[in-house]
């Protein structure tokens, strides 16, 4: 029989991020109060074994700060290290630092619409075939890494929604006010061998406020 592995794509918690900016790959971002209450909602929801899968055996993380943070729960109630892959990173977005609603922000001046030439690649931002590819390549280590078991990846909403889109043979243009990958959400990816067979989503803490910052 071929070996069943699953990974699961766990996003981090909310940001404290009063100000409303897309942070991106900014340091000093780290979770809110109510973030940690979603790590550690997420932490239970795995160790509680609420999710149908095999246990998990491996655990890593995106290098920034609300990542490893959202991993550290699950570290403790599993017993597990922490594996940095920086592969897991939050895309890199020309708008980091700025406030971006419509109206209200960055999208408004002029100066910055240069930047929104081509939404196909996008131009403000990581190519998307960029963000599938080396995300592709952290779940596929995973994987190798939980052979019959269960690796949690701990990364953010676009590369998460990235790297589904391309497994679902989708495009990767898309509204990010569709995607479904709320705050600490777990998207799960089964594997029969080496080829992907299935995907599932769950959200243990919760759905996100739609009001959060897309891809934030």
């Amino acid at each position: 029989m071929t070996e069943r592995t699953v990974v699961h794509l766990l996003r981090h918690g909310e940001v404290f991020n009063p100000d409303k900016v897309l942070y991106g790959r900014l340091p000093g971002y780290r979770l809110s109060e109510a973030g940690e209450g979603m790590a550690r909602t997420a932490a239970r929801w795995f160790a509680d074994g609420a999710s149908p899968h095999p246990p998990i055996t491996h655990l890593v993380s995106s290098p920034l700060e609300r990542a490893q943070q959202t991993a550290a729960p699950i570290a403790e109630a599993l017993s597990l290290p922490v594996a940095i892959d920086d592969r897991l990173i939050e895309a890199s977005n020309l708008f980091e630092g700025l406030r971006v609603g419509v109206g209200d922000g960055a999208l408004r001046m002029p100066q910055h619409w240069w930047k929104l030439r081509n939404p196909l690649r996008p131009s403000w931002g990581e190519p998307y075939v960029e963000i599938a590819a080396r995300m592709l390549a952290a779940v596929e280590a995973a994987r190798d890494a939980a052979r019959g078991s269960a690796a949690v990846c701990v990364s953010h909403q676009l590369p998460i929604w990235t790297v589904r889109l391309h497994l679902e043979g989708r495009r990767y243009v898309h509204d990010p006010r569709r995607r479904q990958c709320g705050l600490a959400s777990v998207t799960s990816l089964t594997y029969e061998g080496d080829r992907f067979v299935s995907l599932t989503y769950a959200e243990p803490a919760g759905a996100t406020d739609p009001d959060a910052v897309p891809g934030a």
